[in-house]
């Protein structure tokens, strides 16, 4: 016999690994305000406040004093579930994501003439899905609930006067909780259905490095590698009302990576007024092939490891934007992006079902005195129809299939202060 509870402990790495908002795949790009106006296009080439300690640390070398930069983003998911395939009764309304809330908190000094510092305390994952109870695919997945929080000390230095690149190692922290409901009232002697509840966490090292160069006065190329980071995480799984003999707690372990990614970008000052960007960004999504879960003291030893078959695939992010100078005191962005998912209708899952993204923003900032900066910007996000086909793992996971249509709304908020 199978243990569902099992196969959603190796979900559960995935949730644990991030949740999409702005960004495809298992990514979040809510780190700036001011560079989400122009759907971060220039983020690898542009040094707008401190925030490039995330986006290029070479950047860190064109800013000019001390800056404290802090804000948050606000994302309102819309998802539609159509064309529902399954033997379950009950609901699939959609209404599974929360009103998300992601902070960010960035620092920069100067050192001296060649030597910058900087410091970001950042989500770059996360993960909110809470399905209703009625779910008809809850025992594929019901509710997840992930945060992974990174610390970045980060140093730049200036080669020449224009090129500088930037290093900074990543400390991060996971922690994650997941849950889902297995069908299994009939067999079960409480008339129940198995509850299921997973949680894990873990700390991590991985690092950022990044290269700017001023190729005229009016051209800035950069790019940024982030790196892979490895987790080891490790929880407990419990399992509550299961018709067989394995109710109980267990520990639970997963080791997974996250992938490393390239951007890579282009800004270029047509006049005093209008700057353009243009941005590109790979993900080595294909180191998702598998994972797998390692459980101790499970009753049937044939399942205290488990492996599942993911075939993610590598993907690309094209961005371009552009901001215009509307005097001193305002500028006005906007950009488009277009994300690739990297997974497909034979393999997506109902807690991460993410399709191909298009991102249409738009920002202002405004220097509301010499010292303080306050910026916007509001995205909408469009998803390509998403397919779920989870295959039936036994009469306590039956099969469910459905289309997807997601959109979204959110608006990042900004203050930076030069001191």
């Amino acid at each position: 016999m199978r243990f569902p509870f099992l196969r959603s402990a190796l979900t559960v790495s995935l949730s644990l690994a991030s949740g999409a908002l702005w960004a495809n795949g298992l990514s979040l790009n809510e780190q700036s305000a001011s560079g989400a106006g122009t759907a971060f296009a220039g983020r690898a080439s542009s040094a707008l406040d401190a925030s490039t300690v995330f986006g290029n640390p070479a950047g860190l070398s064109k800013l000019q004093g001390k800056q404290v930069s802090g804000g948050f983003a606000v994302v309102k998911a819309n998802v539609d579930i159509n064309h529902v395939d399954s033997a379950v009764p009950g609901t699939s309304n959609g209404d599974m994501v929360p009103l998300a809330n992601v902070p960010f908190a960035f620092f920069a000094m100067p050192i001296d003439e060649k030597w910058n510092f900087g410091l970001g305390m950042y989500v770059p994952f996360g993960l909110i899905s809470d399905y209703e109870k009625s779910f008809q695919g809850a025992s594929h997945g019901q509710y997840s609930k992930v945060a992974v929080m990174t610390v970045q000390p980060t140093l730049s230095y200036k080669i020449t006067d224009r090129i500088a690149v930037g290093f900074g190692p990543t400390l991060n922290k996971i922690d994650g909780k997941l849950t889902n409901t297995l069908v299994t009232r009939g067999l079960s002697a409480s008339g129940q259905d198995t509850l299921i509840s997973i949680k894990g966490d873990d700390t991590a090292l991985g690092y950022n490095v990044g290269l700017m160069v001023d190729l005229s006065e009016k051209t800035t190329w950069g790019i940024t590698y982030h790196s892979k980071v490895d987790y080891t995480l490790k929880g407990r799984t419990k399992v509550y009302n299961a018709p067989f003999p394995i109710n109980g707690e267990y520990k639970t372990t997963l080791d997974f990576t996250t992938p490393e990614s390239v951007d890579t970008s282009i800004t270029h000052k047509l006049d005093d007024q209008w700057t353009l960007h243009g941005g590109l960004t790979w993900t080595r999504w294909s180191r998702l092939q598998s994972i797998e879960a390692k459980n101790q003291g499970v009753p049937d030893a044939r399942f205290s490891s488990l492996k599942e078959e993911l075939n993610w695939h590598n993907t690309w992010s094209y961005s371009i934007g552009a901001s215009y100078q509307v005097n001193p005191q305002w500028i006005l962005r906007t950009g488009f992006s277009i994300d690739q998912s990297p997974t497909t209708n034979e393999y997506r899952t109902v807690r991460i079902p993410v399709g191909n993204r298009k991102i249409l923003t738009f920002g202002t900032g405004w220097a509301a005195s010499d010292n303080l900066t306050i910026d916007l910007a509001y995205a909408y996000i469009k998803e390509s129809p998403a397919g779920i086909n989870h295959p039936a793992g036994q009469s306590a996971s039956p099969a469910y299939s459905a289309t997807y249509r997601n959109s979204a709304h959110g608006l990042t908020g900004q203050a930076t202060w030069t001191f």
